[in-house]
């Protein structure tokens, strides 16, 4: 539980750096859920399965897995109308070989700073498309699945404190809307390439048993790294709702 004043606390850190680590927490999901109300509404997972908690996504790895959820750098859900404002991921199971399974995380805000004026000056009034079924890699969802595509700002500005960030990533993003095709995928690549091999941009969470990681989905993306299979991996994620991008 906390109080008003430590909610208040946390909220500056969130904003101030984007990725909180709390470190031996043991909580159950009912306090998990309680700790990320204290942010906001809770965005409900998508294709819950039926009896488990409309408001927890369970992540689960194993030496069964052929892909492992986070793969990839990524916002949480972009092709949403209104994404995600932050997740909070609980890991309980590392890896038995003691390493392995980290998180990667990108600062938008940096990456839309580094690029050239030049860049900034085409990008800011630009739009894309964002489409859910791209995260499915060429498989078939399921006929419940209500996919997602909407249409979002190429640089939006944070909510809370009007810093621009990027708005763009590889796994949701099909197209830049006033671009050719050719030139949507030269740019859409570019922009990738830099989040993902620009090392000034990105921390490196280190997961032990019973730690939360908090960040901002607006303004960060997250890549959980695969490199501990055969040896297993558990989680459990709470989203906060967020508000739909703007410029």
């Amino acid at each position: 539980e906390l109080t008003d004043e430590q909610a208040a606390e946390v909220k500056r850190a969130f904003l101030r750096h984007h990725v909180l680590v709390f470190r031996d927490q043991v909580i159950d999901g009912e306090q998990h859920k309680r700790f990320a109300r204290h942010f906001g509404e809770l965005h409900p997972v998508a294709l819950a399965p039926e009896g488990s908690d409309p408001h927890i996504l369970e992540i689960s790895a194993d030496k069964d897995s052929r892909n492992v959820a986070g793969h990839g750098w990524h916002a949480d859900g972009t092709a949403d109308l209104k994404p995600s404002l932050g997740s909070m991921l609980y890991v309980t199971r590392t890896p038995e070989i003691g390493s392995g399974g980290d998180t990667m995380f990108s600062n938008m805000h940096l990456a839309y700073e580094m690029l050239s004026p030049a860049m900034k000056e085409l990008l800011d009034p630009m739009t894309a498309v964002h489409n859910g079924l791209l995260a499915w890699e060429g498989a078939t969802p399921p006929p419940e699945y209500d996919v997602p595509v909407n249409v979002h700002p190429v640089v939006a500005r944070h909510p809370d404190t009007g810093r621009k960030l990027l708005f763009i990533n590889g796994i949701y993003v099909s197209h830049i809307e006033q671009l050719s095709k050719g030139e949507s995928r030269a740019i859409i690549d570019m922009l990738v390439k830099q989040i993902t091999n620009t090392a000034l941009l990105s921390c490196r969470v280190r997961w032990t048993p019973n730690t939360l990681v908090f960040w901002d989905n607006r303004c960060v993306q997250h890549h959980a790294i695969w490199d501990y299979f055969p040896h297993s991996r558990y989680a459990q994620r709470v989203a906060i709702a967020g508000h739909r991008p703007t410029a």
